[in-house]
């Protein structure tokens, strides 16, 4: 085993503290990487919280992992020493259900493994990214380009694969009218990569206070939910409605605006049921699916491109390359990060750089987490 230092929750009100974790001995197919940044997901917040369930503490949250290769196991070939790579929401399934060799790892059916607060293969506890080292099988490592800086590449691990995945899913793009509910992390991930695939984007936020963000970002409208008028102006409009909110909404209201055949998606996960009427579902036959975070469409690489790649065709009927070991719901070998719009997305979100952890406050990262959840 080897003990790293970390920052770790220990009940779901008391402060984050200094610690250490022990990481298991590299096996044949493991990865040592040594973590430079983490990004702060508001899922990590729901976790300490317990918002989300029974919470094994104490653990170590943090599922937007960057950083470098420090060793690799005897049998890894995808991977070097010195490599840039990175970490999302999964560290392992069962790689044997029909979901998983499917490419579908996250809707793997025994149960996918997250990077944190879940039972390993070999019944230890998953801990996430807010330490200086992690170990992960090479099938659920990613590769990051060096034209992405770390901090800005850390949030497309979580945020960006979550949104890009129902935008990709539903076919965003050229003549679509996408909405995007919220303009925290998630959401302005939305904007940017849904404006970078060509789509009519839209945010639909409380009040106009972030209208001139929305807009740099990319989009080409911005309305007020708060205003009445909002909901009867657009009824009937957007293609694709993406949610991102973390706390409750109409969702008959936000149903309202779907044209024929649209589709209202939820990334945000509030700890309250979202009740439907499903009579908001029967007319212009409309759609309320939910995919889980990390998600990605089948067969297709995950994306992190460098700027000067341009994002991935949204067919579904395209096909990798290569098609090797399965990675995060993604064929290998696997990329990290977007196009020119969304690889400068990351700036907006919240990154902890890792190596701080044996001089800072642990304070700091209280702060830092509280002032995200406002964002997401």
């Amino acid at each position: 085993m080897r003990t790293v230092n970390a920052i770790a929750a220990t009940s779901a009100t008391d402060p984050l503290t200094r610690t250490t974790i022990e990481r298991r001995v590299l096996g044949p197919h493991d990865v040592l990487i040594e973590i430079r940044y983490a990004g702060i997901c508001h899922s990590d917040i729901h976790t300490v919280r317990g918002e989300w369930g029974e919470v094994p503490y104490p653990l170590t949250v943090g599922h937007e992992i960057v950083g470098q290769v420090a060793e690799v196991g005897r049998e890894v070939t995808r991977h070097a020493i010195g490599d840039r790579v990175g970490v999302g929401c999964m560290v392992n399934s069962c790689r044997e259900c029909e979901n998983c060799q499917a490419g579908q790892e996250q809707y793997c059916l025994n149960g996918n493994t997250g990077t944190y607060g879940s039972v390993d293969r070999d019944g230890t506890v998953t801990q996430g990214g807010y330490s200086t080292h992690i170990v992960v099988n090479d099938d659920f490592v990613l590769r990051v380009p060096e034209s992405i800086p770390y901090e800005k590449a850390a949030p497309l691990l979580c945020a960006g694969i979550t949104t890009y995945s129902p935008l990709a899913r539903w076919n965003a793009g050229p003549g679509r009218k996408v909405a995007v509910v919220g303009l925290g992390g998630l959401g302005h991930m939305a904007v940017k990569i849904a404006a970078a695939m060509g789509a009519e984007v839209t945010v639909l936020s409380q009040t106009l206070g972030k209208k001139d963000d929305g807009l740099a970002f990319g989009a080409r409208d911005y309305y007020a939910t708060g205003d009445p008028v909002t909901f009867e102006a657009l009824k009937n409009t957007f293609d694709l409605i993406i949610n991102t909110v973390s706390a409750p909404i109409d969702v008959a209201a936000y149903l309202s605006l779907l044209r024929l055949d649209g589709t209202l998606v939820n990334v945000g996960a509030p700890p309250q049921p979202l009740p439907v009427p499903v009579f908001a579902l029967f007319g212009n036959r409309r759609s309320l699916p939910v995919p889980a975070s990390a998600a990605s469409p089948r067969p297709r690489k995950c994306w992190i491109s460098a700027p000067s790649e341009a994002l991935p065709p949204t067919s579904s009927s395209s096909t990798p390359t290569r098609s090797t070991r399965h990675t995060n719901g993604c064929s290998s070998p696997t990329y990290a990060t977007a196009s020119s719009s969304t690889s400068t997305a990351c700036a907006e979100s919240t990154t902890v750089p890792m190596h701080l952890i044996n001089t800072s406050s642990p304070e700091r990262y209280v702060e830092l987490a509280g002032a995200s959840s406002t964002r997401r």
